[in-house]
């Protein structure tokens, strides 16, 4: 579907988006700080767009995440939740399963050990 990445500082981040069964799902990879979070935030929920109703990120190519990714999540959570719809976070690699954990999202945002897994629910 599209690519979106950083542009002054190409391969920190980038998220590729595609449809899959009427989810989207947004493949990350690279670091999530707060130099970066306009780019997760854009391709989790555009500003301009209404909230897709489903979303799974899969973080199984993220290698490291602050709280600005944390933030990002909450936010696109609230937003697609408004909507009626769901976030779901798959394959994050044990630092961010730990970090997700330890600041509780994983009780507010469904965590997945894979993509296919947070498909199915």
């Amino acid at each position: 579907m599209s690519d979106i990445q950083k542009e002054d500082r190409p391969g920190r981040l980038s998220a590729h988006q595609v449809i899959v069964d009427g989810v989207l799902v947004v493949t990350v990879h690279g670091e999530i700080d707060h130099d970066v979070r306009d780019v997760l935030g854009s391709a989790l929920v555009s500003r301009d767009a209404p909230a897709p109703p489903r979303i799974v990120a899969d973080l199984r190519g993220v290698t490291f995440m602050d709280s600005s990714g944390i933030n990002v999540f909450v936010a696109a959570h609230r937003r697609v939740s408004e909507a009626g719809g769901w976030l779901r976070i798959a394959g994050a690699q044990e630092s961010v399963v730990r970090l997700l954990r330890m600041v509780g999202i994983d009780t507010l945002i469904p965590c997945h050990p894979t993509v296919e897994q947070a498909l199915a629910g």
